[in-house]
């Protein structure tokens, strides 16, 4: 049986006309439940036996397929001996502007549930109430139909009609789809390693409808681990869709190569790759409307037929392939992928997808009861990004480069603008000296100006369209809505921090620990399995991520020869902020002793660019004869695919690479073979000491007592692993890492080592650092004893 939202059924079939963004609303799911919610509690004020978000469900069957009908009715009444179903549609255009007939599919959503409430109570009529409620206004006008219980099912009829190319499709698909994945293998000759063992964990995670967190070292393979059990849990219907989430785009291809893999293997599964709008925009700018975008213009009388041939024709529904079809129908690419994902097997997409309140897929999200499957790879990146998701800032620059441009354009702006500046002036002088102000409170009285300002906005908007052409108003009025969107998350972990630097004053509601609103946000889903090379401590990832105690751990070991990767630390320098200058001279030394041992390419990581640049200007004059280069502080795409190219197979010379820990060049990137044979990382890896870093270690010292751990040294020491990680890639590599600072010998650092590190040897000085690797790449790099 499908099942088939109302809603849904009515937007796909109804839908037609342009794409025009010139008014930019409000977030329409929150505006619109508000103003549901006033004009019900209106209704049932007035209606004794007055019922609100009444969940409506009936069975169809058309042409051999059964549907299940779903939706809920806005409200439920009796009036004058007649049962009303009413459809509520807010607004913020004026009611004089709205007829009859303003919409065929507000008018067909509502005779849906009529059609559904009738059946199901036996009426030969029904009546309908279409209310349309003014936002701003507060304001309603209402119109009531009649429809007979005939004129209802031919009408549902029909829509079930037109849908069923669809149905079909999807019901024809999901049997060939299941058949493949019966007989699909394991896509390879044999499990490496602790790859069984993932799978295993992973299906029963999925099958158990539970959270699994996994730290599995480079070379398990990961992806294909997570993805095969998944996909073997979808041909036995444990879900209906998966969503692989990443924070980088190669992460994406390498689940873009496994599905085809997978697919040279049998596997039959429709799978799509979301690209930011910005990114796979035709046009130079992302205007959405009709006079700037042909692809705008008659968008929807033309989307369907490009999904259904766009399904039809591919199953690697990736950005070259959406960019195809997009072109070929003459849509918008990015709308086409939105439409396409509610079609697809596996959504391969970034985590603000699933995760950002601003930013999620209302269309899978909107209710929690998905049984959908997260797989989300490079989890250790999640911390920090569902902090920066759930956290809102504003500058006062922004606000004072609006009230520059418009000043005596509009009065109300001149305004509330001129209410907002005495405001942030106001909280500067509350920075004193310091130059910032941390309170639990949420401001209110800030918030209630902020509101004011959308308010004047969408007026200006809605009476002169082309506003919505200038990049920062748009923006700052995006802005604001963001921040007080993200106002109704504030609570316990949450602080207001105000930071001044010279003119500017930051604004910033900051979540200090996104556990919470993850757990939330991981409702939308029956499972997830979240993994790494490098989440360490587990227990730490499980708490901030979201989970439970009831949620398994899972920590791999590598699968490849420990003897093939040297580990040495050398805990006689200091690396801390003050020792800097004095530790350059023998950091320089060591660098030269271990680079000197074996021909090759090396990566030296810093944890700053003044402490790298330091260094390398030593080294390059005690080394002239190596070739060594820094990392420049911003590179473009171009500039940073040029330096991993100078990463040579098998060098002549040895090649030092001086860069900055953390950095673009510390995480995702993979150098195979002896296009890197060592890395020597300076320091533990800790984030720069900052009143924001603070913040969270004084939230965590009160809340578990390990505030200086989830602040500094778990964050730091996973950018050591990352870096440590770039070395061994695959089971023919051979390498050795360096970790410079005196804290690795500290109990506290040893206890986060992965398994593979604990054949490590501690050496004092450049003599021993040579002696050790002389012997590693003499025997142990050959796996001997």
């Amino acid at each position: 049986m499908i099942k088939l939202p109302i809603r849904q059924l009515v937007e796909l079939i109804m839908r037609c006309g342009d794409i025009d963004s010139r008014y930019a609303s409000k977030d329409r799911m929150a505006e619109g439940a508000k103003g549901h919610r006033i004009l019900q509690k209106r209704n049932r004020e007035t209606y004794e036996d007055y019922r609100s978000e009444v969940s409506l469900s009936e069975a169809y069957c058309y042409n051999g397929i059964d549907y299940r009908l779903e939706g809920r009715a806005d409200g439920i009444f009796s009036c004058e001996g007649r049962i009303v179903i009413e459809e509520i549609k807010t607004t913020v255009l004026p009611l004089d502007s709205i007829d009859k007939d303003f919409s065929g599919a507000h008018w067909a959503q509502a005779k849906c549930y009529a059609y559904i409430y009738a059946v199901q109570n036996a009426l030969t009529e029904a009546a309908v109430q279409l209310t349309y409620f003014n936002l701003e206004t507060n304001e309603t006008k209402q119109w009531l139909n009649f429809f007979a219980i005939s004129e209802l099912t031919e009408f549902i009829g029909s829509l079930i009609q037109k849908y069923s190319v669809w149905a079909s499709f999807s019901a024809e698909w999901a049997e060939i789809r299941d058949l493949s994945i019966k007989t699909l293998q394991f896509p390879f000759p044999a499990y490496r390693q602790g790859q069984r063992e993932l799978a295993v964990q992973a299906y029963r995670a999925i099958a158990g409808r539970k959270k699994l967190f996994v730290q599995a070292p480079t070379g398990t393979g990961k992806t294909i681990s997570v993805l095969f059990p998944a996909i073997k849990a979808m041909g036995e219907a444990k879900t209906s869709k998966l969503f692989y989430l990443t924070a980088k785009t190669i992460t994406r291809q390498v689940a873009e190569e496994a599905f085809e893999r997978m697919r040279q293997g049998g596997l039959e599964m429709k799978t799509l790759t979301l690209t930011a709008k910005e990114k796979i925009c035709f046009c130079e700018k992302s205007v959405c409307h009709p006079e700037h975008c042909k692809y705008a213009k008659g968008h929807y009388d033309r989307i369907n037929a490009a999904i259904l041939d766009a399904i039809k024709e591919s199953d690697d529904l990736s950005r070259s392939v959406i960019e195809k079809y997009a072109q070929k129908h003459t849509v918008c690419p990015f709308e086409l992928s939105l439409d396409l994902s509610l079609l697809a097997d596996c959504v391969i997409c970034d985590y603000n997808y699933v995760f950002d309140p601003r930013a999620h897929l209302r269309r899978f999200f909107a209710d929690n009861s998905g049984d959908y499957v997260f797989l989300i790879d490079e989890a250790h990146n999640l911390v920090d990004r569902a902090r920066e998701m759930f956290s809102a800032k504003l500058d006062k620059t922004a606000f004072y480069q609006v009230k520059k441009a418009y000043k005596g354009r509009n009065k109300a702006l001149d305004k509330i603008l001129n209410r907002i500046n005495k405001k942030m002036i106001d909280l500067r002088h509350q920075c004193g000296e310091q130059g910032y102000l941390i309170t639990t409170e949420m401001p209110a009285d800030f918030l209630s100006l902020l509101q004011q300002y959308t308010g004047t906005c969408e007026l200006m908007l809605k009476e002169n369209r082309s506003l919505s052409e200038d990049s920062a108003f748009l923006q700052l009025y995006f802005d604001v809505l963001g921040f007080t969107a993200i106002a109704e998350f504030y609570d316990e972990r949450y602080v207001t921090f105000v930071e001044t630097k010279r003119d500017e004053v930051t604004v910033k509601l900051f979540c200090l620990d996104p556990s919470f609103l993850l757990g939330e946000a991981l409702k939308r889903g029956s499972s997830a399995v979240m993994f790494s090379a490098t989440l360490s401590p587990p227990e730490y990832f499980r708490e901030v991520l979201g989970g439970g105690e009831a949620d398994h751990i899972l920590s791999l070991d590598s699968p490849f020869d420990h003897r093939k990767l040297c580990v040495l630390t050398a805990d006689s320098v200091s690396t801390k902020y003050k020792e800097r200058e004095q530790s350059a001279h023998q950091i320089t030394r060591m660098i030269g002793s271990f680079v000197a041992q074996k021909t090759g390419n090396y990566i030296v990581y810093f944890p700053s660019y003044k402490y790298m640049n330091d260094v390398f200007a030593e080294f390059a004059s005690a080394c002239p004869d190596i070739t060594a280069v820094a990392q420049e502080a911003s590179m473009a795409e171009e500039e940073r695919e040029r330096f991993l190219l100078s990463f040579k197979e098998n060098p002549e010379k040895t090649y030092v690479a001086f860069c900055v820990l953390g950095g673009i060049f510390s995480e995702g990137i993979d150098l195979k073979g002896s296009r890197l044979i060592g890395t020597a990382i300076v320091s533990v890896g800790l984030p720069q000491l900052s009143v924001q870093q603070n913040i969270i270690r004084d939230y965590f010292n009160s809340k578990n007592g390990l505030g200086y751990e989830y602040a500094y040294m778990y964050p730091g020491m996973n950018k050591v692993m990352q870096a440590a990680g770039r070395v061994i890639r695959s089971e023919n590599d051979i390498g050795a890492v360096l970790l410079i600072d005196e804290r690795y010998s500290n109990k506290k650092y040893i206890k986060l080592f992965p398994k593979h590190w604990m054949r490590r040897r501690n050496i004092k000085d450049s003599k021993s650092l040579e002696k050790n690797l002389r012997l590693f790449w003499q025997t142990g790099s050959k796996g001997n004893p």
